[in-house]
């Protein structure tokens, strides 16, 4: 009968069930996140790998491709893990196998692949048609004891066949090769590590159970006395990750210990390894022969060649790629007089030749909980992991040495009587029966003896027997007394441990550490800024309602500049763009902006308040390049003031620096370099007071003390001389006068007197010129 085509009745309802959204996203939500969780993003903590991978280890397991057998292709292993195993695509399964494979980015590699498996500079792989693969010593040593009940199967995901939930895992995969992730709420992060540095932590914790994870890590101090003694060398512990591509890590100790403890922090700072080539004739160039783990060398030199045409990289000429299989990134420096060192902090802090890799060890705890865990967490889970497994392997080769001594014991029966047991087979109907009554046989023993052939009745045989009996008794009962024992059982375990560490040796090549530590050096600022910014002239413009722009190269005649209606010129000055510009406001705030960041020249610039925070209520005092060796002598209209060393104005935010304390409706109105020994202050009212500088205290913020008193109005100009030389003006007619100590001596005062009318001569304007 054929598919009805009729629509179902309607009796008995719609068929539409009413379902609360909330709840129903929720429960939906929650399984979503946590298939994710478990099945997808977080690496169990015994054996360090995701389903996928796992999936493929145990899929080429099947295919029987070890290390010391044939290649087969990797579409055979690809579909056999998507066909039986894995219900994904098969772009996602190749990809995670060639990952497995590739050197630079798996600090142990689990497939030995044939073929092209892509390169650091981020080519992809061949088509899974084209390569071969198989797999290596360490995949192995992960899968070593599955056979004998070391760990328990599941079912497949359609029930047709069973794969692990956890591999025997006798090597120290997690940290070993790392892992990252992304699932639903929670992320993973986890550096490679070197093997025999894990094991040596690994047998110091089997030891000293209560060790701290300091305990379980070596200091650059202790490196330093024991790196020259072969033997004391074995048992280097944990010094930090040790990243498949080398590099160095900068950071400093008590942060790198700090993070294992606690298994989550910003991350480690990896920087490219660097060398200087002698080039001859006092010429040099830099050569990187190491790039920071997960960093694609392409990219890198593109970036380099990039800022070198943006002319962010001032003392570099040009970047050459001239790797082979090796990496070999040349730096060719602007000239010879370019300190190396200051070159390459330029580019650590501009391209990817220093990078960050979190730390978030975020794992499946016993395979079911989630749960960031410290570098003593995931080495105590992987040795109990390793405990189980040695537990059950050995009770599983106690099921299987019982069974044989049961079947060896029937054998022995067999040919003590063996004339009696031809005779009971050629004339019984049901010799098994009869055998078991005569001898107390059981089924197995029985069964055991019927099936035997008849060359093994000579008397060679009944030695072997004998001997293989003994063997297996006196193997019974080391497994016994291994069960019975936890002090056995771990030293079983350390035995097994000593091995993978002699195995991959710091002496051995695949064992020897390839990321070393340093300390990033400390360069000066100035040179700093210097070297990340192309030294040019330029001419720096302030309008009156504050406007900023920079004109290349240095300019004396401005008459020509245009402004915005309303607006002029309120102050220029000549700079480098390798300054610092410090600009003043009346409400007493320092700004500092990179003179390299200032709009150029066309057009009316921007205004201030684009570049920093500044308030709406607040005008332009002055504006001026940074000199670190000045002091500043700044003054406010009531006539209070005090003198600021200029390293302290500095700001490094937007929002500034506070340095005067002012209140409505009193405000900042000068700032002067401080020179000579004398101060000259005219106010409004035209009285003119002269003190000694001495009597100007120095503060790094506050209101400062009075320096002239005023009934009305407040300070008109202000100027600082050595006593020595003059007091000089500039009238109107640009005629200096200079009037000498003598001269000067009715308005020479103490601070905040009022002074007296200013000489005769002097500017109608109240200002010094």
């Amino acid at each position: 009968m054929g598919k009805s085509l009729v629509p179902p009745s309607s009796e008995g309802g719609d068929h539409i069930e009413p379902v609360d959204l909330k709840k129903a996203l929720e429960e939906r939500y929650l399984a979503y996140a946590l298939s994710t969780i478990m099945h997808r993003a977080l690496p169990d903590v015994r054996d360090g790998l995701k389903p996928v991978h796992r999936r493929i280890m145990h899929a080429m397991r099947l295919l029987r491709l070890n290390p010391d057998q044939g290649f087969a292709k990797c579409a055979r292993i690809v579909g056999d893990v998507m066909g039986k195993f894995h219900p994904h695509g098969d772009q996602s399964i190749y990809d995670a196998l060639v990952r497995l494979a590739q050197d630079f980015s798996v600090r142990y590699p689990l497939v030995d692949g044939q073929g092209n498996f892509g390169n650091v500079d981020g080519d992809n792989a061949a088509a899974m048609r084209y390569t071969e693969a198989r797999m290596t010593d360490v995949a192995a040593l992960l899968l070593e004891g599955i056979t004998e009940d070391a760990v328990d199967f599941r079912p497949t995901y359609n029930e047709e066949d069973e794969e692990p939930v956890v591999l025997p895992g006798a090597f120290p995969n997690l940290l070993a090769n790392g892992s990252s992730g992304i699932a639903v709420g929670m992320a993973t992060s986890i550096p490679p590590h070197n093997a025999a540095e894990l094991c040596s932590a690994a047998l110091y914790l089997i030891d000293h159970p209560e060790a701290t994870v300091g305990d379980l890590m070596t200091s650059p101090d202790q490196w330093e006395q024991i790196r020259n003694d072969p033997a004391k060398r074995l048992e280097c512990k944990v010094r930090g990750p040790d990243f498949p591509t080398g590099g160095a890590v900068v950071d400093d100790w008590k942060s790198i210990v700090a993070s294992y403890e606690s298994g989550r922090s910003s991350g480690f700072r990896i920087r490219a390894h660097w060398e200087q080539e002698d080039q001859g004739r006092g010429t040099w160039n830099i050569v990187v022969t190491e790039v920071p783990y997960g960093v694609q060398k392409s990219k890198l030199i593109e970036k380099i060649a990039e800022l070198l045409l943006a002319r962010k990289l001032p003392l570099l000429e040009d970047v050459r790629d001239e790797s082979a299989e090796d990496i070999r990134v040349v730096l060719v420096p602007k000239s010879r007089s370019v300190d190396p060192a200051i070159l390459m902090e330029s580019l650590f802090k501009l391209t990817e030749l220093e990078v960050r890799f979190p730390l978030n060890m975020n794992v499946l705890s016993r395979g079911k909980v989630p749960n960031v865990l410290s570098l003593k967490g995931v080495l105590r889970e992987w040795l109990d992991h390793r405990r189980e497994v040695l537990v059950r392997r050995s009770r599983h080769r106690l099921a299987e040495i019982e069974r044989r001594l049961e079947i060896l014991a029937g054998y022995l029966i067999a040919y003590l009587n063996i004339d009696e047991v031809i005779r009971i087979i050629r004339e019984e109907d049901e010799p098994k029966k009869v055998m078991m009554a005569r001898w107390s046989l059981t089924d197995v023993q029985a069964e055991a003896i019927l099936n035997m052939r008849l060359r093994a009745l000579r008397k060679l045989e009944e030695i072997e027997i004998r001997t293989e009996f003994d063997g297996l008794s006196e193997e019974k009962k080391q497994i016994e007394a291994l069960l019975g024992s936890e002090a056995k059982q771990w030293a079983a375990i350390r035995w097994e441990v000593s091995n993978t560490r002699k195995r991959f040796g710091l002496d051995t090549d695949i064992g020897r550490r390839r990321t070393d530590f340093s300390a990033a050096p400390e360069h000066d600022h100035v040179d700093m800024h210097h070297a990340m910014v192309e030294k040019e002239p330029i001419t720096v413009v302030v309008s009156e309602k504050g406007w900023l722009r920079a004109l290349k190269g240095h300019i004396n005649d401005l008459s020509l500049l245009s402004f915005k209606e309303g607006d002029g010129l309120k102050l220029s000055f000549h700079a480098q763009t390798t300054d610092k510009i410090l600009v003043f406001t009346t409400g007493g705030k320092f700004y500092t902006i990179g003179a390299d960041r200032l709009p150029g020249g066309r057009g009316h610039g921007e205004p201030i308040r684009i570049i920093v925070d500044m308030e709406n209520d607040q005008d332009i005092v002055t504006a001026f390049v940074h000199d670190t060796k000045r002091r500043l002598l700044l003054v406010s209209r009531d006539g209070y003031g005090f003198t600021v060393p200029e390293s302290e104005v500095v700001a490094n935010t937007r929002k500034g620096k506070q340095v005067m304390n002012v209140k409505t409706p009193d405000e900042a109105v000068r700032c002067i370099p401080v020179s000579g020994d004398h101060l000259a202050i005219v106010g409004e009212n035209r009285k003119m007071l002269v003190f000694a500088l001495s009597e100007i205290p120095e503060m790094t913020r506050g209101k400062g003390v009075r320096l002239q008193k005023y009934k009305d109005g407040g300070v008109n100009d202000l100027k600082t001389f050595a006593m020595e030389e003059g007091l000089s003006w500039q009238d109107s007619a640009e005629r200096v006068f200079v009037r000498k100590r003598e001269e000067l001596a009715e308005w020479v005062g103490n601070r905040a007197a009022t002074g007296r009318m200013v000489p005769k001569g002097f500017p109608r304007t109240g200002k010094f010129g």
